[in-house]
This record gives structure tokens, sequence and C-alpha cells, in this order.
């Protein structure tokens, strides 16, 4: 993508903005070579990562990436045969203690869906061993620890001992009452790794040993007293043995470091990688951005989009398309009404989502895939080339007409401007009639009525007008696609406080034409507003009847629902009385049978009476809860024989009489 529309529309500052995010100074250096993907497969996978980020940083945070150490140089001259310093081995330490704080948090049952996140963490390994043996021998930069093996401990126990002993010999001959005369102070010092004394250079006799230094007046001298020379001696053999010990130890850490070379490697990559996606899922949170959708069919359709370097408190959404029924847009408005702010909110939102950025603007929106955007915005004057304003766009435009082509969005501020009117407009059009006949996505912006006609009259050419209040002379800073702007010149005068005269000489002196021009202009902008008016209130209808019929389904579902329990219960109930109904019948029916064989017919009736009354405490049980059958035309008892089938209507019952 070429560099001038690059720095035109500012792409720096969104990449200025994404490294503030990152976690350690490699990722800011990729994300210093971050530039818009022409690829739409690379393009969806990285709008893709940076949605799994920002799902992870809402739902639990972001990955813990930061603070990566560049250590692949040191991993590989470990790998052959070198030695590490104590600070190479703490950066590998800590770059391996990163990699299983990620994997660790990845093991959470908090995570959101993120498939691209999970297929890299996957590919982490984690080294524990490696890590714990490098934190357990190495306490910083230039300090190792005692514990680090068996024989460095023995080592460094044996040096407090010796030092013990030389500094209490030296006390001994610093703290000799005759020794007091002959001594410059009553201190020990360090000179070349051995201990001395001070002495005065008269009484250098007195105190045989080596001389190390003198003073720089050369009254003391710096002596070894003879009698600890080989407590020193011994000293140095052991710190000598000390650092043969430590560099031991850092070579078999340097060598475990090499049989991890290729994990620790594909780690580092790995965790730049993550540090990156998570870099541009903060971005996305700071911006509230959105992740757009992404074809290769031209069309850019950008709903609520917001410049992102403008303060949120400030900036105003605005709603910009082209590529589906028309491929070259003009916008017409007054100065400073943000039809400038409206080409380079078009073409940097089209370069984040192209580098894989969300953008500040509702997800509805789509993003075509361009090979190159071009741009023309600004004052473009060059002092260095004697070039005038005029001269310097239409250098520009010479090279984006030569280039552009069917993949291509062309942004062009003020088409025409700085020459001739005239010519200015027609050499506009001539502009925007060449670049639709080669395919590409033109967003332009204008003064001019003749492009306003243009527009209107040719098929693939929209007019497009940034609005603007005339009562408060301050524009709205809302794009309204379909009709051209009204110059709003003589309004703004009037309210200005220019006389009506000279206004309506002003008037006089335009064609006629213009001035019919600008009338329909107002009468479309008028029918306009009264339709959205309209549609708003049909919009706003339509959700409200939605919403009751929402609600509406809501409760039929509801009782619906409550239809069906009440069917169940009432059914289980019935099924209940029916299985004591019958039960009761079964033992009237068996106690009836055994009143035929009672000869005691006082015993019968007793019996039979108990029957009666089991009969009738089930009716009246059950006379509240069922529709009892009656009988609209009774059988008279005369009618009635003995051996006739009949239904008793009470008991629901068949029998013979």
């Amino acid at each position: 993508m070429n560099k001038k529309a690059l720095d035109v529309l500012e792409y720096k500052k969104i990449i200025a903005l994404l490294k503030e995010e990152a976690g350690s100074a490699m990722t800011r250096e990729i994300i210093s070579q971050l530039l818009p993907y022409t690829d739409i497969r690379v393009i969806s996978e990285e709008l893709r990562s940076t949605t799994e980020a920002v799902d992870l940083i809402v739902r639990k945070g972001p990955l813990p990436t930061g603070g990566i150490h560049d250590i692949l140089s040191g991993v590989e001259f470990a790998r052959k045969g070198g030695t590490l310093t104590m600070k190479q081995l703490l950066q590998i330490q800590y770059n391996v203690s990163i990699a299983g704080r990620v994997i660790s948090f990845s093991k959470g049952s908090d995570l959101p869906p993120m498939p691209l996140l999970h297929s890299m963490i996957e590919l982490l390994v984690a080294m524990p061993r490696l890590g714990e043996k490098i934190d357990r021998c190495i306490l910083s930069e230039d300090e190792m620890s005692d514990n680090a093996s068996p024989e460095l401990h023995r080592i460094r126990r044996a040096i407090a001992r010796q030092n013990d002993a030389i500094k209490n010999k030296l006390n001994q001959i610093l703290g000799s009452q005759d020794n007091r005369t002959y001594l410059q102070d009553a201190i020990v010092t360090m000179r070349d790794g051995r201990y001395v004394i001070p002495v005065k250079q008269e009484h250098r006799g007195r105190f045989p040993g080596i001389v190390h230094d003198q003073s720089k007046a050369g009254a003391t001298l710096f002596i070894e007293p003879q009698v600890i020379v080989n407590l020193n001696n011994e000293l140095r053999e052991l710190e000598m043995a000390e650092e043969a010990e430590i560099a031991k130890i850092l070579k078999e850490l340097s060598e475990a470091v090499a049989e991890h070379y290729h994990h620790i490697k594909n780690n580092q990559e790995l965790l730049l990688q993550l540090d990156f996606i998570m870099a541009k899922g903060k971005l996305s949170r700071r911006m509230e951005g959105e992740e757009p959708s992404v074809n290769l069919d031209g069309v850019l359709d950008i709903k609520m989009g917001r410049h992102p370097l403008i303060p949120s408190e400030k900036v105003v959404p605005i709603n910009v398309s082209v590529g589906e029924n028309y491929r070259t847009l003009v916008i017409t408005g007054p100065n400073t009404g943000g039809k400038t702010v409206t080409l380079k909110t078009v073409g940097l939102l089209s370069m984040m989502a192209q580098s894989g950025l969300h953008i500040p603007a509702s997800s509805q929106s789509k993003i075509p895939v361009y090979s190159d955007i071009f741009a023309d915005i600004g004052d473009e004057q060059s002092i260095e080339q004697s070039l005038s304003t005029f001269s310097s766009h239409m250098k520009n435009i010479v090279r984006i007409v030569e280039e552009a082509d069917s993949s291509c969005l062309v942004l062009v501020d003020e088409l025409g401007a700085g020459t001739d009117p005239t010519e200015g407009a027609a050499l506009a059009i001539s502009i925007l009639e060449t670049l639709y006949k080669q395919g590409a996505t033109t967003v332009a912006t204008t003064h001019y009525n003749e492009i306003k006609k243009y527009a209107l009259s040719t098929e693939g050419v929209e007019n497009a007008s940034m609005e603007f209040n005339v009562e408060t002379l301050s524009p709205t800073y809302r794009l309204s696609i379909g009709i051209p702007g009204k110059s709003n010149a003589f309004e703004i005068s009037r309210k200005l406080g220019l006389s009506d005269a000279l206004i309506d000489r002003a008037s006089q002196l335009i064609e006629g034409g213009d001035i019919e021009f600008e009338d329909v202009i107002e009468a479309i902008e008028k029918d306009k507003k009264q339709a959205e008016a309209e549609r708003d209130e049909a919009i706003a209808i339509n959700i409200a009847m939605k919403k009751k019929q929402e609600e509406l389904d809501k409760q039929m579902a509801a009782l619906e629902k409550k239809k069906e329990k009440i069917i169940a219960d009432a059914r289980e109930e019935a099924r209940e009385m029916l299985r004591d109904a019958k039960e009761t019948a079964g033992q009237v029916q068996k106690e009836l049978r055994e009143l035929s064989k009672l000869e005691s017919m006082g015993e019968r009736n007793r019996r039979f009476d108990k029957s009666r009354r089991k009969l009738r405490e089930k009716e009246e049980k059950y006379a509240e809860r069922i529709i009892r059958q009656v009988n609209s035309n009774p059988v008279s008892a005369s009618d009635i024989r003995v051996g006739d089938r009949v239904k008793v209507l009470s008991l629901d019952q068949n029998g013979e009489v």
C-alpha cells in the first residue's frame, strides 16, 4: 500500500496506539512493521484473532504475555556449546515462566470459545524443571545462590571461615598498643583482592610483608603482613575454586538450555504472536471497536463509523456506503462541515480492517479488500518545488489515475479546486469518469454545482452531503447519501448580517439555472427529511408492534404451558379417582356376593347398609370434583326384570339385575 496514503490518513498514529498496548519491546518492533494485508483469508483470520482476544479480555483478562525477552541469540550460542551469563539465563527462565503462566491461564473453565488462540497456546511447551533449576541456582544478574551445588556451598563456607581468620589476625595487629604509632589508621582495607593495613612510610621496616600500594603523597604504604600472606593465598585459592565452580554450574545450565533449544525458540515466537494479538484486543477495547465483515465484492458499508483519532466525546458517527449500486460517491457541503474527516474515516477504517484491527463502528459494517488506497487530501503546496496547491494536487492525481484499478479505493478532497471554477469542474468530471471506467471505487468532495449535476444524471455515481444547520451556523457532521448539499452561502451571509439588497443582487448575478438547481436541492432536502421522519415513525411503530407481538407470543406460550399442566394434573387426578372407585366397587361386589351366603336376614341387612354407606361416602368425596352423568329419561322400576343388563350411572359400571 502506497506510503503517501498511509501518511495522509495518519495510519502511523494507529500503529503508535497499538504499540502502547504491547507487552514487550519485540512486540512493538513487530507492530512497527505492520501494514494492511491484501489476502482476504489472512485478514479474516487476523480479525478473528482480535475478536477472540477481546472476548478473553472481557471474560477473564488478557493473557500474561508481558515482558518477553529476546533470547534467541543466547539460546543459539548455548546450542553451539557456549556458556551463558547469569543475565541471559535469567531472561530464559523468565520466558519459560511466562509460557507456563499462559498455559495455566488457558486451562480455566471460565474462558470463552477461542479456537485460534487455543491452537497457538497448545503449541507452547512448559519446561518447569529447566525454569526451576535456573531459578534455584541464580539470584540476580551477578549473583549465584549458595544452593546452586553442594560444592559451591562448601567452598563459600570455607571462604567465610578464611575471611574471619584473616580479619582476626589483622585485628590483633591493629589492636596492639605497640603498633598504633606505626599505623596511619587502625583499619583493614583490600588491594588486588588481598587484605592489607595502612603503614606509615617511615615505619616500613616494622612490618615485614608485601607492599601492594601507596597513597598519592607516598606517606602511607598498604602492606600485606607476612603473617597473613599464607592465609591470603589460601583465600585466593578458595576464591578461584568458587569461580571455577560457578563456571561449571553456568556450563551445566547452558547445556540444559541447549537441550530445549527448539522448544524455547518456538515458545518465543508463539508468545510474541500472542502478545501482538492481546495488543490488538486491548486497542479494540480502548476504541470500543467491532469486527467488520470483509468481502471481495468491493462493497464498503460503514455504519456508525467514528474517526479513531478524534476524542469520543467530540466525534460524530457517520454512515457511508459505496461500491454496491454505485462506485463513485460525491460529497458536498460547507467548509468545516466534516467532508475531509469523512474521507479520512473511510480510508483509515479500511486500512485498520485490512490490518486485522477492529474498527470503531458497528459490527454490521462491511469493508472490501483493496489492493491499494490512494488519497489526495489536504494542502499540497510545495515551496521547495515551487508548485502551487493546484499543481501539487494535479501531480498526485496524475499518479492516481495511472495506477488505480478495480481493486483500489481513491479518496480525493476538493476535486478540481484551486483553478478556474469552470475548468476545474470540467476537469474534475473527466477525472471521475476515467476512474469509474477503470473500475476504481472513488469518494470525492467538491463545491461545484456541475459535479453535483453530473452525479445526479450519471449511473454509478451518487451524491451525498454533509448536513449544516443554518439557524445555528454550525455543521452537524452527519452524512446524508442520496442528495447533493446546498451551498447555503446566501443564508449564512444573511444570518451574519449581510443586507438583503446585496444578497438579492448576488442572486440576480447567478445564472437562473443554478438558482433553480439550488431550489431543487432545498426541496429534495425538505422532502427527504419529511420522508426520514415518516420512516422513523414507521420503524418505531413496527418495533412497538413487534414488541407487542413478542409479549403476546410469550403470554400464549405461558397459557399453553399452563393448560398442558392443568390437563396433565386433571388426567392424573382422574386416574386416581378411577382407581379408588374401582377398588371400592370391587370391595362392594365382593361383599354382595358374600351376602348371598348368609342365612341370617339381619346380618345381611347390616352388611348391605355398610356397603351402601361406602358407596355414599365415595360419592360425596368426589361430588365436587366430577361431573355426574344423569339419565334425562330414567327407566321405570316396573320395566326392569331380573336378568336385565343395566348401567348404574352413579357408579359408571355395567351390571346384571
